[in-house]
């Protein structure tokens, strides 16, 4: 059953009804043919429009917003978030910026939905921004993909090891480019960090050092009344359900960021909150992307020479979660010859001082270019060349996160195969690849 923007059911006849309603009735501005319509896969508009929905409005989501209101090759057709105020403040900032660049009094284009399956069910929106809870992540995604949109899906990509493959599945089988929000690739000292590294400018590699956050806590949070324009049923999708909380859910004046990502049903704090980040750049600077390690060893009292949570690659490189000894970093990669480390604000350290300031010579490896992130997925659905951030890439850093986490969960050492993607001969561990969803929400 779906449901519409005010909340009523409303049976698959309806549903489809009202989506090509809506389809056919939004009048773009200027109108805007998509290039699916015009039988061109992923082409422009000749307008050079590209046309575009928003899943999700919270926090992350606004300054999104704000980047794809003033990129005028884009066209926001669409806004749907949970919570009705959200959603309608979006949509109004939205329609009275357009207003005003068309001198008319008013404008009305931009619509809202309370559900992502009628946003994804329209045929004249060419990709969607995903900016979800991270419980959301690849369940809207799939729908995206299926209905034949490009996504920019905000990081992690996913919540568990399984969704990562069914989402490769699914970007694969509809032939549709997928960006993840890991804009750190697209960042020149993340980059360059990476370069000297991959080019052997520290010797070979022996340790790597990353600074984040540690697991999630397990919801205890009490319940609470819910708020007058939330569907809170909504909000918790594939999730077990709880009464309402505003830790997990603030109300739209809230400024802050939303607590939902500390907590275990949800997402796994800071494991894959900035783990998607810094153990994205750690493999990257690896050139493990793809491929992963095939040890996970936690701390624990039995084991007390293992101090920080460690993971083994089969070339013997060693990961840690935390350390290092560059001061500031999020990153540092160790070798026989030196050290790199580096961070946001164009934070990069070396040992030797004076690697920073070498270049990287024209037959040594050069790594992606991406100078922005949305810019480059923008280019990337226009061409269909592969973005900075694809799939595989999304999937690769979100599993080290998981795989670290499951660790600290079972507290003991955990053999990994990178190809198969699975813990070796643990079916206890296994269990863990996956999350059960509750009704009616699957993968399928």
């Amino acid at each position: 059953m779906a449901r519409h923007h005010s909340g009523r059911t409303l049976n698959r006849r309806q549903f489809l009804k009202r989506t090509a309603a809506a389809a056919t009735g939004a009048v773009a501005f200027p109108y805007i043919i998509p290039g699916r319509a015009l039988g061109l896969d992923g082409a422009t508009a000749p307008s050079n429009r590209l046309t575009m929905g928003f899943i999700g409005m919270g926090k992350m989501a606004k300054g999104h917003l704000g980047a794809y209101q003033g990129d005028e090759s884009c066209q926001i057709l669409a806004i749907c978030d949970v919570e009705q105020g959200r959603r309608e403040k979006a949509a109004a900032q939205t329609n009275e910026l357009y207003a005003k660049r068309a001198g008319e009094g008013s404008y009305s284009a931009c619509d809202t939905y309370g559900d992502f399956r009628v946003l994804c069910a329209r045929a004249d929106i060419d990709f969607v921004v995903i900016a979800t809870p991270n419980h959301w992540h690849v369940l809207t995604a799939l729908e995206a993909l299926r209905n034949g949109k490009d996504v920019y899906l905000e990081k992690p990509m996913t919540r568990t090891v399984n969704e990562g493959k069914a989402l490769i599945s699914a970007v694969r089988r509809y032939g549709r480019i997928l960006q993840v929000g890991s804009q750190q690739r697209s960042d020149s000292a993340f980059r360059f960090a990476c370069e000297l590294v991959r080019n052997g400018r520290i010797g070979d590699l022996k340790e790597v050092f990353v600074n984040i956050g540690g697991p999630p806590e397990e919801d205890n949070l009490p319940g609470e009344p819910t708020p007058e324009g939330l569907d809170w049923d909504m909000w918790l999708g594939p999730c077990p359900w709880r009464p309402y909380s505003s830790v997990l859910a603030p109300p739209e004046s809230f400024e802050g960021w939303p607590r939902w990502r500390n907590y275990r049903p949800y997402a796994e704090g800071g494991m894959d909150d900035w783990g998607a980040h810094h153990f994205d750049i750690a493999q990257w600077g690896m050139g493990m992307d793809g491929s992963g390690p095939v040890e996970i060893i936690p701390p624990s009292p039995d084991n007390p020479e293992v101090k920080r949570l460690t993971f083994v690659y089969a070339n013997g490189v060693r990961m840690y979660h935390g350390g290092g000894s560059i001061s500031g970093a999020g990153t540092e990669w160790v070798g026989t010859k030196g050290r790199v480390g580096v961070n946001r604000s164009e934070f990069l350290v070396t040992e030797p001082a004076n690697l920073k300031y070498e270049q990287v010579g024209p037959n040594e490896i050069h790594l992606y270019d991406s100078p922005d992130h949305r810019k480059n997925f923008l280019e990337c659905v226009r061409t269909r060349r592969e973005p900075i951030c694809p799939v595989e890439v999304g999937h690769s850093s979100a599993t080290i996160c998981h795989l670290g986490t499951i660790a600290y969960w079972l507290k003991r050492p955990l053999k990994w195969n990178p190809e198969k993607q699975e813990f070796v001969d643990d079916s206890e561990a296994n269990r863990l690849l996956s999350r059960a969803m509750r009704g009616p929400w699957q993968l399928a």
